[in-house]
């Protein structure tokens, strides 16, 4: 949570913001719902990189991997890491430009739902305090009680859904969030302290909705903001030709299929394949989510691409999209990688 002391003010676009003691750059201009592009909000993407124009910033934990001694040396920071020392004025790099936002918020819920749903897999429902206003796709950041410790899920709600919040969570063994909290000492009617909404991983405004094919490959859980993608674009869109991936090890780490086909079966426009790695089923597509788009799709010009889950899956995805002629701006990622799993680098959009 933000202090109260004021370490100095930040600008950019001509937009000022007030950044408190030991808030980063990237958390003052969200709270005050002015954007700037972020993803994993750790240090690790890169997506928040920034020019120093004027001003001097702390630049506290960002990875040299990140963050290199001569992009520091050359005015570069990382948003989500660096402090001010002082006032200064940044800049996005390239054409990017600020649009509109949800303003950065700290949430209070309590713990409504908890339902095991396959294997390793846990829904996690969250009742709000107060409605959340979101956009789908988006993801809240979760405060584990008694560590310290920051873990991010991605919401499987769509915007009309801000009361009560779906999180999907996949056990990873010893992991401080998952094994050990929410797939341990957890209940129903704990109380959650989290923050959000968090992530430019999300649909358009419903007024550059142009209503156009999509393809979403899901690795796991990451499953989690394409459900509420795929909700928002079809109700937008009712005919809209969709194509739904969802990339698994077997037949037990399936989950929600019967809402899927049901989504199938009153927009003829969507379609839902399960894949199975591992362990092959006669019922099921054998192999991996990226060649069976690959097999499936001959073109996608025009098409939007819609890629969540572990780093190996989004990148496969990304040539897949590119080798089907999808433009690159229109080809959407977010990588999850489990926290407890790097060392010392935290991860993009966390599972554990």
């Amino acid at each position: 949570m933000p202090s109260t002391s004021t370490a100095g003010s930040v600008s950019v676009g001509g937009k000022r913001v007030e950044c408190d003691e030991d808030q980063s750059i990237l958390e003052a201009f969200l709270r005050a719902g002015v954007w700037m592009p972020n993803s994993c909000n750790q240090g690790t993407c890169g997506t928040c990189k920034l020019a120093v124009l004027s001003g001097e910033v702390d630049h506290r934990d960002s990875p040299l991997e990140t963050l290199s001694e001569d992009e520091r040396a050359a005015g570069l920071a990382l948003a989500c890491q660096a402090r001010p020392c002082g006032d200064a004025e940044v800049a996005l790099r390239g054409d990017k430009a600020n649009r509109a936002t949800h303003p950065l918020k700290d949430l209070s819920a309590t713990v409504v739902g908890i339902e095991d749903i396959a294997r390793d897999t846990r829904r996690i429902l969250l009742g709000l305090d107060e409605p959340l206003a979101f956009s789908a796709g988006q993801y809240v950041e979760l405060v584990v009680p008694g560590s310290g410790e920051r873990r991010q899920y991605s919401m499987a709600n769509t915007a009309s859904e801000d009361k009560v919040l779906e999180l999907h969570v996949r056990r990873v063994p010893d992991g401080v969030a998952s094994d050990k909290w929410l797939f341990g000492s957890v209940a129903v009617g704990d109380r959650v302290e989290a923050v959000g909404p968090l992530g430019d991983f999300h649909v358009v405004d419903e007024s550059d909705d142009g209503g156009e094919p999509m393809a979403l490959i899901g690795g796991g859980t990451g499953l989690a903001p394409l459900l509420a993608i795929v909700r928002t674009a079809l109700a937008r869109h009712p005919d809209r030709q969709i194509l739904l991936y969802h990339g698994v090890r077997g037949q037990a780490d399936l989950y929600d299929v019967d809402q899927l086909d049901a989504l199938a079966a009153k927009h003829p426009g969507f379609t839902f394949v399960p894949v199975l790695s591992d362990e092959p089923d006669p019922e099921r597509r054998s192999g991996f989510p990226t060649d069976a788009f690959v097999e499936d799709v001959s073109a996608a010009k025009g098409w939007s691409g819609w890629l969540c889950g572990p780093p190996a899956m989004v990148e496969a995805g990304v040539k897949a999209f590119k080798r089907r002629r999808m433009a690159p701006r229109l080809i959407h990622r977010e990588k999850f990688t489990p926290a407890d799993a790097l060392t010392p680098a935290p991860p993009t959009n966390e599972e554990a």
